[in-house]
Order: structure tokens, then sequence, then C-alpha cells
């Protein structure tokens, strides 16, 4: 048979049952249609509230009959849900489970503070407290420039400070509008610089290479030439000395050697240093050279 039923916020759930099912079971069954938890619901017929362990016949339930649903919140003692002045829980775990407990509550966190609904949903109890902390700082210094703001526009108007303060404000009005322009239309400008290594392979070598735009030669080391059997290949008519975050001792250059980059190949030319810490640098000459395909069919820009 399929009965009707209505909740507290006004929705009609049909569903179709049997006549002998248990009221405990018709809960189970709207608590997967509407998320309210089996235990915050109370089931009413005809004006009276039914047992879970009421059948539908038994209490007089018929096809096309219509029943409602209240959600009843868990209860939970209010002192535990209290705040410390410094906007922590008092009772942590209590508060997380009573706000596990609201569906309406949980929908809005994930919503507008996401960082704040998972903390409600993980085990970590002292991120949450921290959190919450944070949130208490942020509300504060929400409301104290909201009554600077109030305190300037009931200012005198020929107080020279209090002018001070309005194009302060003004100013800095400006500079949050437009860190909020850059949040949404450049976020990767606020994104944490990392260093670019490629998996490469020199004479058949596997190594890592790191991508450096800013130096003019691609660079490797003498150990590293030896390990990739091209020292061999070291024309020292190209001594010298490199210049750039401290020195070192140029040892010459080789003028071609295979790499692989990806599945693909190419022809490099290096600079070859006296550098122990450094193994193989990527420079802005092979970069030019192959106008940076060999890296972009390897790795996102």
């Amino acid at each position: 048979m399929k009965i009707t039923v209505m909740t507290s916020d006004e929705q009609f759930i049909t569903l179709d049952v049997d006549p002998d099912e248990s009221v405990e079971n018709v809960k189970a069954l709207l608590e997967v249609e509407t998320t309210v938890s089996l235990h915050q619901q109370k089931l009413h017929f005809n004006g009276k509230e039914l047992n879970n362990s009421d059948r539908l016949s038994g209490v007089g339930v018929k096809d096309g009959d219509m029943m409602m649903m209240l959600s009843v919140a868990s209860r939970v003692n209010n002192d535990n849900l209290r705040l410390n002045p410094d906007g922590s829980a008092v009772n942590p775990s209590a508060f997380q489970q009573h706000i596990r407990n609201d569906p309406q509550s949980m929908a809005r966190l994930v919503q507008a503070d996401p960082p704040m609904s998972q903390a409600i949903l993980g085990d970590d109890l002292d991120k949450l407290q921290n959190l919450l902390r944070e949130r208490h700082q942020q509300r504060l210094e929400y409301q104290r420039k909201q009554e600077e703001e109030l305190a300037l526009m009931s200012a005198d108007p020929f107080d020279v400070e209090a002018q001070k303060k309005i194009e302060a404000a003004i100013r800095q009005k400006g500079i949050d509008e437009n860190w909020e322009a850059a949040l949404e239309y450049n976020p990767e400008a606020f994104a944490r610089v990392v260093m670019l290594y490629v998996d490469m392979e020199v004479n058949g070598v596997p190594l890592k290479a790191f991508v450096d735009s800013g130096a003019q030669s691609t660079i490797i080391s003498k150990n590293c030439a030896e390990r990739c059997g091209l020292l061999r290949l070291l024309d020292r008519r190209y001594k010298g000395v490199a210049v750039g975050v401290g020195q070192s001792e140029i040892l010459g250059r080789i003028h071609v050697a295979p790499i692989k980059i990806g599945h693909l190949f190419y022809h490099c030319s290096f600079t070859v240093l006296d550098a122990p810490n450094m193994e193989f640098l990527f420079g802005l000459d092979m970069l030019r050279k192959h106008q940076a395909h060999c890296l972009t069919s390897y790795v996102p820009f």
C-alpha cells in the first residue's frame, strides 16, 4: 500500500510499504529520504504518536492515509554546547556530535565553511578547537572594523585626524577588493611556487633535471657527465668561471649529446661545471631552442 508522510518543513513523501510494516522500518525509509536520523523522528497518525514496535495495520493505517513526521533535536545538555571566551567549545565532542546530528547545519557548513565541516566530520578535536578559536578571532576583527566604520561615519568632518582615518579606510577597502578579485580571477598567484624537476635520460642514463629559465646555459656537473659517459667529449677550450649565486669553475663544453624527455629525443649541448651539489640544470638556451616543447609535452605548466 501507499502512504504519504508530511514532514515538519511541509514536504510530502510517498512510501510504498507493507500493511504489516513496523513503524521503525518506516522511519528507516524516511531517514534515507530526508537525512533525518531515525532516532530524531516522531511519527504521528490521527494525532497520536506511534511507537517503533507498532505495526501500521495495528494502528489503523490504510492505503492512501497520511502521517506526520516531526524532527526532534538530539537531547544534549546545553552546558556542553557552550563556548569558552576564546571561542573554543566547552565540550568539543558533544558540540561536534550535535552539529553532525543536524542535517541543515551540516549542509550550511559544507557550503559556507568547508574546513569547518571537515573538522566536524573528522576525528581530530584539537583541529576543531583551533578552527573555532580562529573563527572567533575573525568575528571579533570583523566586529571591530564595523565599529570603526560607524565611528568614522559619525566623526566631525572638520577633524583632520578623523579624515586621515577615513582616507586610510577607503584605501584599505580598495586593497581588500583588489585582493578578493585576485582570489577569484587569479588564484594561482597565491599558490606556493615549487621548483620544477623533470625525469630525463642523458646519453641513456636516467636522472632528474632542474628546469631553470633564469640560467643562460644548460649545465651538467663533472661527476654527472662522467656517469653519463660524456666526459671524454669535454672541450676544454671553453674553460672559464660561471658567476651567479656564487661562482663555479667552467671545465669546458660538450657540444652535442642525446637527451630523452618522455618518449621524445633531443640534441643538447652542455656547459660542464665543477659543481658537486648540482647534477643537471636545463637552462634557457635549450628551452629557447626547442621553444619549451620538450617540457610542455611532458610536464604541464
